[in-house]
């Protein structure tokens, strides 16, 4: 969300048109996302027959996101009343909760792309080596990073007066640290783990390019349009991180104060649009999931849980049929020749 330098006495609160966007923007996301995110996390709890690792990995994905949803009024307060009226501590626990779950949320993405990847590459392996034991472990794994990679934000975050207010900003000593935190949340928070997932679909592309079963099922579809997604929504948030860590680097002059201009009003909008990547998931499933309502009702959204996971199902046991039937072919060939 906002971010402050210890070098500018500007303020994202400034601008009234950009706050008020923002808010608004924030308001909807809350309303669709918050309960469209409980939603999703009961019909895994208590309507999915079977929770495969998909199931998991997207119930993890709820709750980080519900939490997410779950903080947006905060900053619509904030952003309405343009004042921090919520105290020094909930200053430094509300950023590092959203930088947390951003961070939770492209992890748990990435775990999804990278699972898929070894099912279709390595379908008998997986299936023989990825228990639920496994995962669960991965997944607590991944929790503690993510709860020790976003410290920084609790360390950097805190509540000054600017003339008659209080406002809840990052305050660096250095532009050092503007550097170091920035880069940070992008290498952490976007490079490494998109890089794992462009190689991951990569990778799945050529091997269904390979088969004779190369068309897209449903729950390669959802993933990706959840990756998709997910990078359209931060994109913008991570580019106006790189335009204050540029401006850092820059000596006193009309170029950094057009980029201190740039970063300073693009940040409330930016980081409310991050916002609702978090919202889009239930969209997604809605829309993934429509057939299944009219047969299951509220129960859709675990049925098309559980057909992502037949999905898969169904195509490891395709591939290993269709290699049993090519080996059939070589003894065949093997007896015609010998």
């Amino acid at each position: 969300m906002s971010h402050g330098n210890a070098t500018s006495n500007e303020s994202i609160l400034d601008s009234p048109t950009v706050t008020s966007v923002a808010a608004l923007i924030l308001g909807c996301v809350f309303l669709l996302g918050f309960p469209g995110n409980l939603f999703i996390i009961w019909s895994i709890l208590a309507r999915a027959r079977k929770q495969s690792i998909t199931t998991l990995l997207i119930l993890n994905l709820a709750i980080a996101d519900g939490s997410l949803m779950a903080l947006t009024p905060f900053f619509i307060v904030y952003l309405v009343m343009k004042k921090w009226v919520f105290g020094k501590v909930m200053c430094k626990i509300l950023f590092y909760l959203c930088l947390l779950n951003m961070y939770a949320s492209i992890h748990l993405i990435m775990l999804m792309s990278v699972y898929r990847m070894l099912a279709v590459l390595w379908p008998q392996r997986t299936h023989r080596y990825t228990g639920r034991k496994t995962v669960l472990r991965i997944l607590a794994v991944a929790w503690v990073l993510v709860v020790v990679a976003s410290v920084p934000a609790m360390i950097f975050r805190k509540v000054k007066r600017r003339g008659d207010i209080l406002v809840c900003n990052s305050f660096h000593d250095e532009e050092s640290q503007v550097v170091a935190q920035y880069t940070l949340e992008l290498l952490l928070g976007f490079l490494i783990p998109y890089g794992v997932i462009v190689f991951s679909y990569i990778c799945i592309l050529k091997r269904i390019r390979k088969t004779r079963f190369g068309r897209h099922v449903r729950s390669e579809k959802l993933i990706l349009a959840i990756v998709v997604t997910f990078c359209l929504f931060w994109l913008p948030y991570h580019i106006v991180n790189m335009v204050q860590v540029t401006s850092a680097f820059c000596l006193e002059g009309p170029t950094k104060d057009l980029l201190n201009k740039i970063w300073h009003r693009s940040r409330a909008v930016t980081s409310s649009i991050a916002f609702m990547s978090s919202c889009a998931n239930p969209v997604l499933y809605f829309f993934a999931g429509r057939s299944y309502i009219r047969r299951e009702g509220l129960a859709f959204m675990a049925r098309l849980f559980e057909g992502t996971a037949l999905d898969l199902a169904n195509r490891k046991s395709r591939q290993n049929s269709h290699n049993s039937r090519d080996k059939d072919k070589d003894k065949d060939a093997v007896l015609l020749n010998g």
